[in-house]
């Protein structure tokens, strides 16, 4: 399995696939699969049977999860940049690559 280097609450960009060019908020990561959940991208319609908390049932919209590598990270400024890793006083922090930024 590779390294993730996406984490929740970053802002990415969609490089490839239906949704190419579209940008979002990682709301959720699926380590296992190498997939992301990303709000407002990939929305799909769900059925919902009937049940106590929904008598009617009906048809539900839900972000679907995106493969980690159709998806690349955003700077605050909003430049796509690949993620690095280097130690400053002893911690080990993500930094841009293009920008030399802290992320």
């Amino acid at each position: 399995m590779k390294k993730i280097k996406i984490k929740k609450g970053d802002k990415i960009k969609v490089i490839c696939g239906e949704h190419k060019g579209s940008e979002g908020k990682v709301v959720k990561i699926l380590k296992e699969k190498n997939k992301l959940i990303v709000e407002g991208i990939n929305i799909v319609k769900k059925h919902l049977k009937p049940n106590s908390q929904n008598p009617k049932g009906g048809i539900k919209e839900v972000e679907s999860p995106i493969h980690i590598s159709n998806v690349i990270l955003l700077t605050p400024n909003g430049e796509s940049t690949k993620v690095g890793f280097r130690f400053e006083d002893g911690k080990k922090v993500r930094y841009a690559k293009k920008t030399n930024e802290i992320l």
